[in-house]
C-alpha cells in the first residue's frame, strides 16, 4: 500500500478531457492522498502494516473523505494532501466492516471542490470510468468496467457486486471511480485477477460501489459504524483450494484459534449445511445471529471428521477506538 510521488500513468492510458463530459482537472482535484500511522501495538498492525499510504476522496465541502477503511483503521495519526501542494490532518469518524468503506474528518480547509456521489447511476460491464490517485491526470488511467459480480474475500468479507475494472491501477488503495458524467460511482479495494470463462485471467481492481454508502452514511457520522448488530467474527482466513473450503489461516487469539480450528482444515459444513463456496461459508456464519453467536463446523483433518464450535465475536472490540488528537 505504500507509493512515491515520481510514478506516472503513461500518456496514452490517462484520460483526456476532449473524452469527457464534464471538467475533468475539477473531478480529480476531489481525490487526495492519504498517510495515516498506527501503533505497533494496534491490533491490524501486523497484517497492515504501521505505515499506510493510498487515497481518499473527498466528497462533501465540509471536509468529509471517503476511503477504503483498511487504510485507516487504528489509525493514530493521518494526513491528508492535495494535487496543488499542502496537507492537513484528518481523523477517523467510521469504518464499516460489511462494505470496507471508511470516512474520515479532515481537520483543515481543503483547497479543492468535492465530488458528486453517482447516486442511481447504473454501472455495466463495458461501461467507461476513470480510476484515480491523488496527483491529478498523471495518476489516473481510462478504465472500463469489466464485471459486476459476487466478491468474496478470505477475511470473511462479501461484497453481492462488486465492481471489476481494467487496465488495473496500480495504486488502487482508496483511489475514486469516476463515472462516464464526473461523478463518484465507487471505491478502489483491491487489486485481483479476474477471468470470466471465456477469456484468460487478467489483472483487474475491485472496487465498491458507492450505492452501499447512502443507507449507512448517517448511521457511520453519528455512531461510528452502522446502527445494526455486528456480524459475527471469527478471525478466520479461508480459501477455495479446488471443489474444497480450506483453513487458509487464523487471527491470533481470535475465536476460531481458541476453539481450536487449525490451519489446513477443510471446511465441510456449518450447522450440518453443507459449504459449497467461499462467500456461501461466510454467508452462514453470519445467518446463526449477531456476534456472540456460536458458530458449529464440520471439518476434515488427516482424515478425520470433526465438530468445531466457535463462539464469534465482535471484531470491532479488538481495535483500538479513534481518538482526536
Amino acid at each position: 500500500m505504500s507509493r512515491t510521488v515520481d510514478w506516472e500513468i503513461p500518456g496514452e492510458i490517462q484520460p483526456k478531457q476532449a473524452d469527457c463530459s464534464f471538467d475533468l482537472d475539477r473531478a480529480l482535484s476531489a481525490v487526495l492522498g492519504l498517510r495515516a500511522t498506527v501503533p505497533e501495538d494496534a491490533f491490524t498492525a501486523g497484517t497492515l502494516g504501521t505505515e499506510r499510504a493510498g487515497s481518499g476522496v473527498l466528497i462533501r465541502e465540509d471536509g468529509l473523505v471517503l476511503t477504503i477503511g483498511y487504510l485507516v483503521t487504528e489509525a493514530e495519526t493521518m494526513w491528508l494532501t492535495s494535487e496543488g501542494g499542502g496537507a492537513v490532518q484528518g481523523h477517523v469518524l467510521a469504518y464499516d466492516q460489511e462494505t470496507g468503506f471508511g470516512l474520515v474528518q479532515a481537520l483543515g480547509r481543503l483547497k479543492v471542490p468535492a465530488i458528486d456521489l453517482g447516486i442511481g447511476v447504473r454501472v455495466g460491464a463495458g461501461d467507461r470510468a476513470i480510476m484515480a490517485a491523488e496527483g491529478g491526470r498523471r495518476h489516473a488511467l481510462s478504465a472500463r468496467v469489466v464485471a459486476r459480480q459476487e466478491f468474496a474475500g478470505y477475511w470473511e468479507y462479501v461484497l453481492d457486486r462488486a465492481i471489476f475494472t481494467a487496465p488495473a491501477h496500480p495504486f488502487w488503495g482508496g483511489a475514486a471511480l469516476i463515472g462516464a458524467d464526473g461523478r463518484l460511482i465507487g471505491i478502489g479495494s483491491l487489486h485481483v485477477q479476474h477471468a470470466n470463462g471465456r477469456e484468460l485471467r487478467r489483472d483487474v481492481n475491485m472496487v465498491v460501489p458507492i450505492e452501499l454508502l447512502p443507507p449507512i452514511l448517517d448511521d457511520m457520522l453519528t455512531y461510528g459504524r452502522p446502527n445494526r448488530p455486528p456480524r459475527p467474527w471469527l478471525g478466520l482466513l479461508a480459501a477455495e483450494v479446488e471443489d474444497a473450503i480450506v483453513v487458509a489461516g487464523l487471527v491470533e487469539k481470535g475465536p476460531a484459534s481458541k476453539a481450536g480450528l487449525r490451519p489446513g482444515d477443510r471446511i465441510l459444513a456449518v450447522r450440518d449445511d453443507p459449504v459449497a463456496s467461499l462467500a456461501g461459508l461466510w454467508r452462514k456464519v453470519w445467518a446463526g445471529g449477531p456476534a456472540g453467536s456460536e458458530v458449529v463446523m464440520q471439518v476434515v483433518r488427516d482424515d478425520e471428521t470433526l465438530t468445531v464450535r466457535i463462539l464469534s465475536a465482535d471484531r470491532t472490540r479488538f481495535l483500538r477506538t479513534p481518538k482526536l488528537h
